[in-house]
């Protein structure tokens, strides 16, 4: 049996979000891994003219392609990702779950905005000044319309009645110094998804973009194990 692995970037990035753990999967495994990119995003960040729902068919799109590869599919999400994974879990056939500072919860479009500014600032002026990741940041969200991130609300509320209805394996992965998802977000999707094959691993120093923790040697891993069950 073919697997494959769908993983999907956050909102306002791209696939170097989920790269790393994307390649520890293909270096650990002959499965299938992929890493669409939404429109308006990637390495050329423009979103203006683009709505959720273009992303949400990205998504379906790029579902549709790898199966006609493979026999079974997870799903990967990454922030606004992992509110898009759900989506897809509700719709198709999902074989198992993975979310990733997954972005049920913010306060509002206005203020994501401003929280990415900031993160973008403090990462360039202080200890993270060299990171390549940030850098991508701090030169494109000025870029970013609050029309978009209204977009991607859109998508928060459509999706979040789903949660209590995603009956599959899910593991959940969080840090607890997320600077734009509050980690207790982690606690209500492993209260609210009704699987009763479900693990949440909290990074204690993990920020938001969590495939680059100074810890991911201890949850690649144990994501991987997780994948790799009952195969």
């Amino acid at each position: 049996m073919t697997k494959g692995i769908l993983l999907l970037h956050g909102f306002t990035g791209g696939p170097y979000e989920i790269i790393p753990l994307a390649n520890y999967i293909r270096e650990h495994t002959e499965w299938v891994v992929e890493t669409p990119t939404f429109c308006g995003h990637g390495e050329t960040l423009s979103l203006k003219g683009f709505k959720g729902e273009h992303w949400l068919l990205d998504a379906e799109i790029a579902y549709r392609r790898l199966a006609k590869k493979v026999d079974e599919i997870t799903v990967i999400g990454f922030s606004m990702g992992g509110v898009i994974a759900m989506y897809l879990a509700k719709r198709y056939k999902v074989e198992k779950l993975v979310l990733l500072s997954a972005a049920v919860k913010y306060i509002a479009p206005v203020q994501l905005i401003k929280d990415l500014r900031v993160i973008a600032k403090d990462a360039i002026n202080g200890h993270l000044k060299d990171n390549e990741l940030f850098k991508r940041y701090e030169s494109k969200i000025n870029n970013v319309p609050v029309s978009s991130a209204v977009q991607f609300m859109k998508i928060v509320k459509m999706v979040t009645p789903y949660i209590s209805t995603i009956d599959i394996p899910t593991y959940i992965v969080q840090g607890k110094a997320d600077g734009l998802v509050p980690y207790a977000t982690a606690n209500y999707l492993f209260e609210q998804i009704p699987s009763s094959e479900k693990c949440i691993f909290f990074s204690p120093f993990g920020k938001h973009h969590i495939c680059y923790s100074e810890d991911y040697e201890d949850w690649f891993p144990k994501v991987l194990n997780f994948l790799q069950k009952n195969n």
